[in-house]
Parts: structure tokens; C-alpha cells; sequence
């Protein structure tokens, strides 16, 4: 199955939730891709135990996830895009929709 999974939260429990989900997945042989909108873009930086969503989005890009960030969303934060959160955009998200054949959101 291909499964698109939309993360726009940054409480650290409900973030790490949505990217233990995604590795799930990885690890039982569906296609992921994650795309962070909103708040979401910040999970990179949650790494307080025990809800290490940072920790949870790196095993997920390491194990051949892909890995989305909306770039409005990171430039309304004074942020910039990463190795593991590229600057992506609107038609990358419509575009992951389209893709999947199931979408979840956390």
C-alpha cells in the first residue's frame, strides 16, 4: 500500500504517534511518505523523552521514508529547510495525496 501521512501537530505524544505509525509501516513493507504542515514542521526538534519525535523522524527518513515540509510554514517560523525536512510546497502535498491510496493525519 502506499500510505501518505499528514503531521501538523507539534505535541511531542501526538507527533511521535503519527511517526511511529510511519515507521510501522516502513517496516512492514508499505511506501510512506510523511509531509509536515502548520506546526508539524517542528517536530524536528522534539527530542524530549519520552516522546522523541525528532528521534522517530530520523529512523524514518534513515529507513527510506520520505519526508516533506511545507516551506511557508517553515519560513513562517524563521526556519529554514533541512536534510531532513525539505523546503516543499502545496503542489508537493497535492501531489502526495494524489500518490497515496491512503492518507492519515496526526
Amino acid at each position: 500500500m502506499r500510505l501518505g501521512i499528514l503531521l501538523q501537530t507539534r505535541d511531542p505524544e501526538q507527533a511521535w504517534n503519527g511517526l511511529r505509525f510511519a515507521n510501522a509501516a516502513l517496516r512492514r513493507g508499505h511506501e510512506t511518505r510523511v509531509f509536515l504542515m502548520g506546526a508539524g514542521v517542528e517536530v524536528e526538534d522534539l527530542r524530549e523523552a519520552p516522546y522523541d519525535a525528532g528521534g522517530q523522524l530520523e529512523a524514518f527518513a534513515a529507513a527510506g521514508g520520505t519526508v516533506l515540509a511545507c516551506g511557508t510554514c517553515l519560513k513562517g517560523r524563521g526556519k529554514a529547510g533541512s536534510a531532513l525536512c525539505p523546503l516543499s510546497t502545496m503542489d508537493d502535498c497535492l501531489d502526495l495525496v494524489a500518490w497515496a491510496e491512503r492518507v492519515v493525519t496526526f
